[in-house]
C-alpha cells in the first residue's frame, strides 16, 4: 500500500488574517460602515447601499454619454421638424445659435436620423466629394461615406438594413447593417451647401419612384441638442434601453444600467432615495469628465510633451482600445463628452484624407483661457492640410460654439481675407476686441466666460503625424 501522510498545518499568519477579516469599523469617504464580527449592522447595509448605487451611477454616466448624446441630439432635431426622412442642414454655415457639442463653421452640415424599425431598409445616397459618416445610437460607428467610404468620394446609394434584417438585398447598394434600428447620418459636404442639397434618404420601398427630399435649414436655430448632467440624464439612457434590440448593447454597459433599474421591457421609476442618488451621481461624473478633458493624467492625450494640445485618441483608436486590447474608458468619456461623431477616418484615414483634431483650454503659463484676455497664437508656414484648416472657439459649459459678437467664432483658411505675415506664418489672434489691421485673424471672446481652441486639419499631411510641423501655443498679450 503506498504511504500517505497527513500535510503539516501551516498556520495562519497574523499578516494574513489582517488581510481577508473585516474589521468591526471602517471609516470611508462615504461614512462609517459597524460591522459584528464581519457581518454589517442595519446604518451599514444602508450605507453600503447608498455608496454602491452612487459609483454605478457615476460609472454608469461616464460609459454611457455616448448613447445619451445621441438621444439628445435626435431630441434637438425633432424639435425643429428632422424625423427620419428629412435632412437638417446648415446654410450658409452652422453659426454658434444651436446649442451643438464642438460643431464647425467651415462645412455645410446635414444630419438625420434613421427609424428603420419604422421605416424599413433605408436607402441614403450621399454626395461626392464629401466626408459623411454614421454611427449607431450608442455612437458606434457604423460606416464612412464619400472620400473615406467604399465610393471614394464619387458618391453612391447606401443601403441600411434593419437590425435582424433576412429579407432580399438588392444589388446596386453599398449595404451596411448597424446594430441599432436608429443611426445617425452626419452630411458633410465640401463642395458647399448645393452639393450636400443633392443627398437623399429614402424607404428602400420607394426606391422606384422616390419622394421630394425634405430639408430643414437649422444654421441660424437656437435648440438643444446636448445631454443633460442631471437625474434626466438617466432617462434619456432609458429612452435608448426601451427602444432598441438588447443585444445592440455590451453586457457590461447593460447590467450597470440593471443594477440602477434601467431594463428593457420594464418601467424606469426609481424611488426618492435613487433619484437623489442618480442626480448627484450625474453631477459628480459630470464634473469628473470635464477634469478628464480638460486636464487629464494619461500622457498619451498630449501631442507633444512640452505643449499643451491635446488628443481624445491617446492610442489613436476610434474605438478607443490599447495597444492590448483594453478599452481606454477616460478617453471614451472625454471624446464623447464634448465632441460626436466616432470614424477611422478621424484617427487613421491615409495621409491626404479624413480629418485630425487638437484641442487646448490653455494658455503657454498652463493658465485656464480668459475671455477678458488677450491672445495669439501662431501657426508656422505650410499648415499640413490638403483641404483647409480652421481655428474655433468654444464655451467650455456647453461645449459648443461660443456665443459671441459674431455667429462665426473661427478662423480658417477658406477665408480669402485671412493674411499670413511677411514669413508665411499665420498669426491668430484672441480677445474682447478686434486688434487694429488684424481683424480677419481674429475670434472675439467674451469677458467672464472661459473658452478652448480646437485646431481643426482637413486633408492632413505627413508633417503632422510625423510631428515636424507644430502649432504655436497660445500666448498671453
Amino acid at each position: 500500500m503506498p504511504h500517505i501522510s497527513d500535510a503539516p498545518s501551516p498556520g495562519t499568519s497574523p499578516e494574513t488574517l489582517a488581510s481577508i477579516v473585516c474589521p468591526d469599523r471602517l471609516e470611508t469617504v462615504f461614512g462609517t460602515l459597524d460591522f459584528f464580527d464581519g457581518l454589517p449592522l442595519p446604518e451599514a447595509v444602508t450605507r453600503s447601499y447608498d455608496t454602491l448605487d452612487l459609483l454605478r451611477g457615476i460609472e454608469a454616466f461616464l460609459n454611457c454619454v455616448p448613447g445619451a448624446s445621441m438621444v439628445a441630439l435626435r431630441r434637438g432635431l425633432r424639435s425643429i421638424g428632422v424625423d427620419s426622412r428629412t435632412i437638417g442642414f446648415t446654410a450658409p454655415r452652422c453659426t454658434s445659435a444651436p446649442v451643438l457639442l464642438t460643431g464647425n463653421t467651415e462645412t455645410a452640415y446635414g444630419m438625420t436620423f434613421l427609424a428603420l424599425d419604422e421605416d424599413g431598409p433605408t436607402v441614403v445616397e450621399a454626395p461626392g466629394n464629401s466626408l459623411c459618416v454614421v454611427d449607431d445610437l450608442w455612437q458606434r460607428y457604423v460606416t464612412d461615406m464619400g472620400i473615406a467610404g467604399p465610393d471614394q468620394g464619387k458618391g453612391g446609394a447606401y443601403l441600411f438594413l434593419p437590425p435582424g434584417y433576412e429579407g432580399d438585398v438588392p444589388d446596386g447598394y453599398f449595404v451596411v447593417r448597424p446594430r441599432t434600428y436608429a443611426s445617425w447620418v452626419v452630411l458633410r459636404a465640401l463642395g458647399g451647401t448645393e452639393s450636400l442639397l443633392t443627398s437623399r434618404i429614402y424607404p428602400l420601398s420607394a426606391a422606384a419612384d422616390p419622394p421630394e427630399q425634405r430639408f430643414v435649414n437649422w444654421a441660424e436655430s437656437d435648440f438643444n441638442t446636448v445631454h443633460a448632467n442631471d437625474f434626466s440624464f438617466f432617462e434619456e439612457i432609458d429612452t435608448i434601453v426601451q427602444a432598441e434590440p438588447p443585444e445592440s448593447l455590451d453586457p457590461e454597459r447593460a447590467g450597470q444600467l440593471a443594477a440602477l433599474g434601467i431594463v428593457r421591457g420594464k418601467p424606469f421609476r426609481p424611488d426618492d432615495r435613487m433619484r437623489s442618488i442618480l442626480d448627484t451621481a450625474a453631477r459628480i461624473a459630470s464634473g469628473i469628465a470635464r477634469t478628464l478633458a480638460f486636464k487629464p493624467r494619461d500622457p498619451g492625450f498630449s501631442y507633444y510633451p512640452d505643449r499643451s494640445w491635446k488628443t481624445p485618441f491617446p492610442t489613436r483608436s476610434y474605438e478607443f482600445l490599447s495597444e492590448e486590447g483594453a478599452r481606454l474608458l477616460d478617453s471614451r468619456s472625454v471624446f464623447h463628452y464634448f465632441a460626436t461623431v466616432s470614424s477611422p477616418a478621424m484617427v487613421a484615414a491615409p495621409v491626404g484624407t479624413g480629418s485630425q483634431y487638437a484641442y487646448t483650454a490653455e494658455d503657454s503659463t498652463g493658465a485656464w483661457l480668459d475671455g477678458g484676455r488677450t491672445y495669439t497664437l501662431t501657426l508656422p508656414r505650410g499648415v499640413p492640410a490638403k483641404n483647409f484648416w480652421a481655428v474655433t472657439v468654444y464655451d467650455p459649459q456647453t461645449r459648443s460654439l461660443l456665443r459671441t459678437g459674431t455667429p462665426y467664432p473661427s478662423v480658417n483658411s477658406l477665408s480669402d481675407d485671412v493674411r499670413p505675415e511677411a514669413g508665411g506664418d499665420t498669426v491668430i489672434h484672441f480677445g474682447p476686441t478686434p486688434p487694429e489691421g488684424k481683424e480677419a485673424n481674429w475670434i472675439q471672446t467674451v469677458p467672464g466666460k472661459g473658452f478652448f481652441v480646437v485646431l481643426r486639419l482637413y486633408g492632413p499631411l505627413d508633417s503632422w503625424f510625423d510631428k515636424s510641423w507644430r502649432p504655436g501655443e497660445i500666448e498671453p498679450a
